[in-house]
């Protein structure tokens, strides 16, 4: 091969290349873990209610590694998103030596009822730990249900609106069945779906007829079942027994 000046030519060019490629890979790489580029400053930005200035520190103590070119982005968001109440954190790199933040926090919608897992639910349906607020309304179901759940809890919310009421817990119950308790102490069994008839149909045809029913009864009703095709029953907590006191047709 030396013999031939071409090929020669060829192998000192692709020498001088890969020297070339080697020293600018060995500067980059001093470059990028100079101490001069170390990160000195996280700047958290977003609207913080529950995240204290104290639990992000201890989240990050110690934790973030690297320089500006090296720090892992992931990592250090899983570190955020580890610390209680929030939902999701955005990082980018601040030129030559910060990281940017910033926080969602969660807005919690209603406790959850379990004994085991998050105590929370927020308004996407998705669980988290917390600590309890008394003044949530509360959600009852099985493993999983939380989405559906909150879904149902925003559409009763929106029918009870013209009755100034609303729900403070809804239960879903293992074989899918809907019940909800109202701001006035009333409780509201809806049943299962069918494909004739959803629950919130049957909610909107009591919300329809209330001020003419309940709404002007001088009894107090403690319980309306809404399973009927034409109509629903009514219970009187000082009236004895499970059987309904009586039924209104709609």
């Amino acid at each position: 091969m030396w013999d031939n000046p071409r090929l020669a030519n060829v192998a000192a060019s692709a020498l001088y290349a890969l020297a070339l490629t080697l020293v600018v890979y060995a500067g980059g790489r001093v470059l990028f873990e100079s101490p001069v580029f170390s990160l000195k400053t996280i700047v958290v930005g977003g609207e913080l209610r529950h995240v204290a200035r104290d639990e992000i520190v201890r989240a990050l103590q110690g934790r973030v590694k690297g320089t500006f070119f090296t720090v892992d982005l992931e990592a250090v968001r899983a570190l955020f998103e580890g610390i209680p109440w929030v939902r999701r954190a955005e990082l980018r790199r601040g030129w030559p030596d910060r990281l940017e933040v910033r926080i969602e926090e969660q807005a919690a919608l209603a406790l959850w009822g379990q004994r085991r897992g998050p105590q929370l639910v927020n308004t996407h349906g998705e669980l988290f730990r917390g600590q309890s607020d008394a003044t949530l309304p509360v959600f009852f179901g099985p493993a999983g249900s939380e989405g559906e759940v909150t879904q149902r809890y925003l559409a009763f919310r929106g029918l009870l609106v013209p009755l100034a009421l609303e729900p403070r817990q809804v239960l879903l119950s293992s074989r899918l069945s809907w019940q909800i308790r109202l701001s006035n102490g009333l409780t509201v069994q809806l049943g299962h779906d069918s494909d004739k008839d959803r629950v919130e149909g049957r909610l909107a045809r009591l919300v329809s007829v209330y001020p003419q029913t309940l709404g002007e009864s001088r009894q107090h009703f403690d319980y309306v079942d809404l399973r009927y095709p034409n109509g629903f029953a009514l219970r009187a907590p000082d009236i004895a027994g499970p059987e309904p006191r009586a039924r209104k047709r709609v």
